[in-house]
């Protein structure tokens, strides 16, 4: 274990990114770069004409690419967050003026002016990537590259092993001799037969027991990311493939099934996880993917062995598949979701998804259906952090909410704020709630 520690301490790829001397030492070249850009110059010119006009050209870029995203493009469902517009800004200010310091320039001018202006950029990106978490390490950034899948394992097991009532599955199940140390992770396409929503590739996550004879009948969780999103996010940069061996490796084997399928349909796209004019989405998770699991694998069935979760948008969307389809789903974890699915307004959600008829909202979102129905059957994780002051009100009322329509609810506070900074630690923190509530573990 220790070599493995040295080896990767002393791998550029694994060294941190989010924190330490990298980020920090990147900040302050990219801040020098822009001293160096804008009051490094003798020009008259430079003074009275480019700086004015640098100046001018990135802030008439940022006001446009502020009034678009918050206008009528929403990329994020929520808003683009204060710190993110700010760091475009600096990029685009960096850029800027670098554009201005190229003409008449001599050419090893011109390359110092695009270095400098790279640098500002680089800056920029880090610094949102320190707010999201996104990519914590090189090898993180680099993984859908670095990354192998393996071909599914479709194969039915002649026998298999399920717990008797009161028990569950690791109280029963003896891990044969040879069982693999890791999971498999594949890519496969499960298509929209009853929605007909055309979905992008899903992955997949088999653990070490699903390989073994004797086969345990292992629980399900659909696990969904945010928007914008690809399904493979928590594999590439959730790493929740190894969150699932390392528990799997304390469990002789034992984990659940995760499918992660997709939601979205492409990657800026926002289907809000309904059935409407957008697309069958609700469906889709409720049908199409339990079916596909069910005509593929060899899982536990029943609604106490199915659960659903998600982040961000992903979070919203698992609480609404658990009171829209309380049948599919006993179980769902909510980390860092909304109060209600949202296209930016309520007047634009319910106007592009439901022609404008608000009823056909409050039919299905999920406030609404929790103050007409209980759901005592069901239980519930909300996880937010400590510091989302977008999000963490949110939930707050989603919590009451979920305890007043007769949950089994936990509320979960995490250090951080919004994005994979704690969505990475918290489906950690979250598989042995997740594998109790699903029968896995006592």
């Amino acid at each position: 274990m220790t070599t493995v520690s040295l080896a990767m301490a002393w791998n550029p790829i694994d060294w941190p990114l989010t924190h330490g001397p990298i980020p920090y030492a990147v900040l302050a070249a990219g801040w020098g770069s822009l001293f160096v850009l804008a009051l490094l110059a003798r020009s008259r010119t430079w003074w009275r004409r480019r700086l004015p006009a640098a100046l001018l050209a990135a802030a008439a870029l940022s006001l446009l690419l502020d009034a678009v995203v918050d206008g009528w493009w929403h990329p994020f469902p929520e808003g683009v967050p204060r710190y993110v517009t700010w760091w475009i800004a600096v990029a685009l200010l960096g850029l800027s003026l670098a554009g201005f310091r190229m003409p008449g320039a001599a050419r090893r001018r011109k390359l110092l002016a695009v270095g400098a202006g790279a640098l500002v950029l680089l800056m920029a990106s880090s610094q949102v990537n320190r707010g999201f978490g996104q990519y914590p390490t090189g090898r993180i950034m680099l993984a859908p590259w670095l990354s192998e899948t393996q071909d599914l394992t479709t194969d039915k097991a002649t026998r298999t092993v399920s717990p008797p009532p009161g028990k569950v599955l690791e109280e029963v199940w003896q891990a044969p001799p040879g069982l693999p140390e890791k999971g498999t992770v594949s890519i496969v396409p499960i298509p929209g037969t009853k929605s007909g929503f055309t979905a992008r590739d899903a992955y997949v996550y088999l653990p070490p027991a699903y390989q073994a004879t004797p086969r345990p009948l292992l629980p399900v969780v659909v696990l969904i990311t945010g928007q914008p999103g690809n399904p493979g996010d928590w594999v590439l940069g959730g790493q929740v493939n190894e969150a699932l061996d390392a528990f799997a490796a304390e469990h002789n084997g034992l984990a659940p099934i995760v499918v992660m399928p997709d939601q979205l349909g492409s990657i800026w796209a926002n289907t809000l996880c309904f059935d409407s004019n957008i697309a069958n989405v609700q469906t889709y998770l409720a049908k199409d993917v339990p079916d596909w699991v069910h005509s593929h694998l060899q899982t536990a069935r029943g609604r106490q062995s199915w659960s659903i979760g998600g982040a961000s948008m992903g979070g919203t969307c698992a609480l609404q598949l658990a009171v829209n389809a309380p049948e599919v789903y006993g179980s769902f974890l909510d980390m860092a979701g909304q109060e209600e699915p949202t296209l930016g307004t309520r007047e634009q959600t319910v106007k592009e998804a439901f022609d404008g008829d608000e009823s056909k909202f409050n039919a299905v979102d999920p406030v609404q259906v929790m103050a007409r129905k209980q759901f005592p059957d069901t239980a519930a994780a909300i996880v937010v952090g400590r510091t989302d002051n977008e999000f963490r009100p949110q939930q707050e009322k989603i919590f009451e909410a979920v305890r007043a329509a007769g949950m089994k609810a936990k509320f979960d506070l995490m250090a951080g704020g919004h994005g994979w900074v704690i969505f990475r630690p918290g489906i950690v923190e979250q598989l042995p709630w997740l594998a109790q509530q699903t029968g896995l573990i006592r």
